[in-house]
């Protein structure tokens, strides 16, 4: 499956989770795909909790992370000098 196939199971939908990016028009994140396996979920745990969810499904919510993450630029802040006690 291509890329673009993937991306198009990443949908919005303002009604679900005030218009996050969500797979295929259902009440699961992208984010919380992540977040679980960030955690150490595995991605035939995620199959086997959400019985409808897709190997391609978490694939693309791997994909549209690197997108997103791709597109931004991270400057981290740099510290002169401690800020006074007040």
């Amino acid at each position: 499956m291509g890329e673009w196939q993937l991306l198009e199971r990443i949908t919005y939908n303002p009604e679900i989770f005030g218009g996050k990016a969500i797979i295929r028009g259902r009440r699961l994140a992208v984010e919380h795909v992540l977040s679980m396996m960030a955690a150490g979920s595995t991605m035939d745990e995620l199959i086997e909790h959400f019985d409808w969810l897709e190997r391609e499904d978490i694939q693309a919510c791997l994909l549209y992370a690197a997108r997103v993450v791709g597109n931004e630029h991270f400057a981290p802040l740099l510290v002169t000098s401690e800020v006074p006690n007040r």
